[in-house]
């Protein structure tokens, strides 16, 4: 193991989601453990934290469980999975599109997040594929926003996640999406949109910043028109969150189906009657391990795709109900 590595949990995911590792500070007034937890752990509350000690859901490096009356040890390491919380199931399947030694690629749906986050673990990309392939170490090489659908590629072992990750960091994916937005008069196609965009911590949506040295770049092309609605194809050159549907929207074009832009609606977690019109189409790299080209195509297609009778729609099948 590489010097400064985190060693691997003593404990096999649960539901496809990982244990929490719990490392203690290196030094503090508990007495125990036990007294160390209850004031850490607030989500859960002292007897929370008694019933979890007292079932063995603790355990030490080694997977043994935890005495209830432990003493507290400095910078000693405990796990425990998780309570997780009530989730609605994203009534959706993922398709898997590519498998070998290295890497999983699927089409992920709609609704589903690519990490567990928040109200949405289970019903995460990563914890139900985990589940579907039976990969327990699988790992994203990079992130899709949960409203949006797609080609997603997760690494299979821990010795393959930085190569993978450090292709997407330093851009050197090619990527195309597909989106369904307006079509707006006198916007000259194709173009490139180039902004200053950023995100501030507590809030939902990105921004533009005028005046400011671009750091998001996109093409922007119109494919088919119909009805007042394109179909655009969308090559982004960066990677900022939220980098697509918040140029789209600065454009005047916003992505149909978006809850956050431009104004923020509240969804509930059972509605998936109108999903992000936004799909991962193409992911295009050499390979970082043998140099090989890799291409990856979603089969999905966008449910409000306009249809024009000398136009195939792109991608497979629809999303949605």
């Amino acid at each position: 193991m590489a010097r400064g590595a985190i060693p691997p949990s003593p404990l096999p995911p649960r539901h496809g989601v990982d244990a929490q590792r719990i490392r203690m500070p290196q030094d503090g007034p508990w007495e125990t453990l036990r007294d160390h937890l209850v004031e850490r752990l607030r989500g859960l509350g002292a007897a929370d934290i008694d019933r979890k000690l007292a079932a063995g859901d603790f355990v030490d490096a080694t997977g043994r469980p935890v005495p209830e009356d432990a003493p507290f040890v400095p910078r000693s390491v405990c796990w425990t999975h998780r309570d997780l919380p009530d989730e609605v199931e994203v009534p959706f399947e993922i398709d898997v599109l590519h498998r070998d030694e290295r890497l999983v690629v699927i089409d992920k749906p709609h609704f589903l997040s690519t990490m567990p986050r928040g109200r949405h673990v289970v019903q995460s990309a990563l914890a139900r594929t985990r589940v579907l392939t039976g990969l327990d170490r699988l790992t994203p090489a990079h992130r899709l926003d949960r409203p949006t659908a797609g080609v997603l590629m997760f690494t299979t072992e821990q010795r393959w996640r930085g190569a993978y990750q450090r292709v997407f960091a330093e851009g050197r994916v090619h990527k195309e999406y597909l989106a369904v937005a307006p079509v707006r008069d006198g916007l000259g196609l194709p173009l490139v949109r180039r902004t200053h965009l950023v995100k501030e911590h507590g809030s939902h949506q990105a921004r533009e910043v005028h005046g400011r040295e671009p750091n998001a770049e996109t093409l922007v092309e119109l494919e088919v028109e119909s009805g007042g609605v394109g179909g655009y194809r969308l090559t982004p050159r960066t990677g900022r969150t939220h980098q697509l549907r918040c140029q789209l929207c600065g454009l005047g074009i916003p992505i149909i189906g978006d809850p956050l832009y431009p104004v923020e609606r509240e969804v509930a977690d059972d509605d998936f009657s109108e999903p992000l019109q936004l799909l991962a189409a193409v992911l295009e790299l050499d390979d970082p391990i043998d140099g090989s080209r890799r291409r990856f195509e979603t089969r999905r297609s966008l449910s409000r795709w306009p249809v024009d009778p000398s136009v195939a729609s792109p991608g497979g099948h629809a999303d949605g109900p």
